[in-house]
């Protein structure tokens, strides 16, 4: 792995939500700074008050849990480098899976833990992004969050339960999820490789989905971190933030509760 610039940190007790502070400290930098950011910054919190989520939705996050907004250095070309949420994931997928867990990526933004009982469950959320000026990537923008040993809501888990609560702790999780995002920065140049680690990777719901009157089925990534469908007809059709409800009235979102039976891997 690369040598990485020197990280810049902030370390908070608690605060509103880490994704604020860190907009306020770049917005901190001085006017004749770089455009394109040198040193990766890092805001981590013991407990946000208002944590954030997809779509905006508020994200539980209690002390024991591993609770982190990034700015990082970012490879320069939006059209092949790898999609910051997708090479994060990969990065926090392979240290988990070095801990012995059974962990997958389900798309748009979700970790998965299978537990003892079979089933898969929320253990980590990702919020991603780059931030352009024109066509210049600035730095990729990584909110984060892991349940460690830190209650959780119904149909989410923590790593306490897997591990024991005193791995859990956030002060042990925190080199392997600065491992991870080192291992994102490196390979940010690497967007089909990081895109096929992705998808071996990826959790798919089983059966079908109807979209607009046609059946699709989930044929796996894109460069961009699009989840790619295919019609039996060999139509095809990319998703880019979120999944669309099914006609059954399944929302498959970030509420979603997968069980043991309901996903898989991608099958070719």
């Amino acid at each position: 792995m690369k040598a990485r610039p020197p990280w810049r940190l902030r370390a908070l007790r608690v605060c509103g939500s880490t994704e604020r502070e860190l907009e306020r400290w770049l917005a901190r930098r001085p006017v004749d700074a770089p455009l394109r950011l040198a040193h990766p910054r890092l805001v981590l919190a013991e407990r946000q008050r208002a944590g954030q989520g997809q779509h905006g939705r508020s994200w539980l996050s209690p002390p024991g849990g591993v609770w982190l907004s990034a700015a990082l250095p970012w490879a320069d070309g939006p059209e092949w480098c790898a999609a910051p949420g997708l090479a994060v994931a990969v990065g926090l997928l392979l240290q988990l899976e070095a801990l012995g867990l059974d962990v997958r990526l389900k798309w748009p933004n979700d970790l998965l833990l299978r537990g003892r009982d079979g089933k898969w469950r929320k253990v980590a959320g990702l919020l991603s992004g780059l931030r352009m000026r024109g066509a210049l990537v600035r730095w990729a923008r990584v909110g984060l969050g892991l349940n460690g040993r830190n209650p959780v809501p119904p149909g989410a888990t923590n790593l306490a339960g897997a591990l024991g609560r005193e791995r859990a702790r956030p002060r042990r999780l925190l080199p392997r999820v600065f491992a991870a995002l080192e291992w994102a920065m490196a390979s940010a140049a690497e967007g089909e490789r990081v895109r096929r680690e992705a998808e071996q990777r990826l959790w798919v719901p089983n059966g079908r989905l109807r979209l607009d009157g046609t059946l699709w089925r989930i044929r796996g990534l894109t460069l961009q971190g699009g989840l790619l469908l295919v019609a039996n007809d060999g139509r095809r059709r990319v998703l880019h933030h979120s999944w669309p409800e099914w006609t059954g009235g399944i929302y498959i979102g970030s509420d979603f509760v997968p069980t043991a039976d309901e996903g898989d891997t991608v099958s070719r």
